[in-house]
C-alpha cells in the first residue's frame, strides 16, 4: 500500500472522524447508516470487510460507544437489546458496567491486550477481560484518560498521541508487544484514533488526513514494504 491512495482518505456520516463514527477489527466493521456508498466500497476494499450499518444506543457515534476485537464487543451501557442481539452472532458482547458510557473512547483494544480509562472500576476490567479475551491494563496516554480516542492500535503496531511520555510508551510496549510510534491525523489532530480505522488488512484515515501523516500511519500499523 502506497501512502498517496486518495481513496484511502474519506469521511463517515460527512465527518473525517471515522474513529468516532465507526468501529473496526479483523473480522468486523462497524459503521453508521448515513455512510455513503463510496464510504462503504472504500472500507472494504482497503480493511477486507463488508462495513455493518448500525446504530448504538440510537447514536451514530459508534465509533465513541463500541470497543471491539476479533472475539468480542464491549458495548455503551445504554446500548439497547436490539443492539446486542445485531452483535452476537459475530462474538462476544457485553455492556460496559459503570458510569462511565463512551466504551470506544476509553479502552484501546487489540487481540491480546487492552488499556483503558484509569478510572474503570475492577468490575469493568474484568468485563472486557472476559469478553475480549485479553489481558487489562489501566493507564493514560498523553496525560489522556480517553485511550481509546488517543490512538490506533492493531494486531500489528500502535499509532499514538505525540505527546505520549517515556514512561506511557515503555507501558505501551510492555503491554502489547508492538512497535509505537506517534503521529497526527487530519492536518495535525493528535486524536489518532478518532480518524482512524484500521486492522492487520489496511487503513482508512479521516479526509483531512495528510500524505506525511498517511506515511506515519503506514509506517506505524505495518503496511510499508
Amino acid at each position: 500500500m502506497q501512502a498517496n491512495g486518495s481513496d484511502k482518505r474519506l469521511k463517515i456520516a460527512g465527518s473525517s472522524l471515522l474513529g468516532v463514527f465507526g468501529c473496526c477489527t479483523e473480522e468486523a466493521v462497524l459503521v453508521p447508516p448515513e455512510t455513503v456508498d463510496g464510504a462503504m466500497r472504500a472500507i472494504e476494499r482497503h480493511l477486507g470487510l463488508v462495513p455493518l450499518k448500525m446504530t448504538v444506543a440510537d447514536s451514530s457515534v459508534v465509533g465513541s460507544l463500541v470497543c471491539a476485537n476479533s472475539r468480542g464487543f464491549i458495548l455503551t451501557p445504554h446500548a439497547s437489546e436490539e443492539d446486542m442481539a445485531r452483535l452476537s452472532p459475530l462474538g462476544r458482547v457485553a455492556r460496559l458496567p459503570g458510569k462511565i458510557s463512551a466504551a470506544g473512547n476509553v479502552i484501546l483494544a487489540n487481540d491480546t491486550a487492552a488499556l483503558v480509562h484509569p478510572g474503570l472500576s475492577d468490575r469493568a476490567c474484568e468485563s472486557i477481560k472476559r469478553t475480549l479475551g485479553v489481558e487489562v491494563r489501566r493507564g493514560t496516554i498523553g496525560g489522556l484518560k480517553t485511550v481509546g480516542m488517543t490512538s490506533a492500535v492493531t494486531n500489528r503496531g500502535v499509532l499514538t498521541h505525540p505527546r505520549l511520555s517515556e514512561a506511557e510508551l515503555a507501558d505501551l510496549e510492555d503491554l502489547f508487544g508492538l512497535p509505537v510510534d506517534v503521529g497526527t491525523v487530519n492536518f495535525g489532530s493528535p486524536l489518532v484514533g478518532s480518524a482512524i480505522l484500521a486492522n492487520g488488512k489496511g487503513y482508512v484515515a479521516g479526509d483531512e488526513t495528510t500524505g506525511p501523516e498517511l506515511g506515519r500511519i503506514e509506517d506505524a500499523l505495518g503496511f510499508m514494504g
